[in-house]
């Protein structure tokens, strides 16, 4: 099973424009945003092997969130 889980992004690196500082659950992940355009400080992206693969409302990142911290099956 493959997971995807939700980090907000933090920040960018200007010599690096595609990596990206994300703050998943508190810890702060350098990411790769390649794959999407139009990502900026402040959005949430699903993360999966140090790839932002897509963006998400902040509603859909604390559902998310809470669904993992209590370990609840979606759905």
């Amino acid at each position: 099973m493959c997971l995807g889980v939700p980090g907000q992004v933090a920040a960018f690196d200007p010599t690096h424009p595609h990596q990206t500082a994300v703050d998943v659950a508190g810890v702060r992940r350098i990411v790769d945003a390649s794959l999407l355009d139009d990502v900026g400080v402040g959005d949430w992206v699903v993360i999966h092997l140090g790839f932002a693969l897509a963006k998400l409302s902040a509603e859909e990142a604390r559902t998310t969130l809470a669904m993992l911290e209590t370990d609840q099956p979606a759905g």
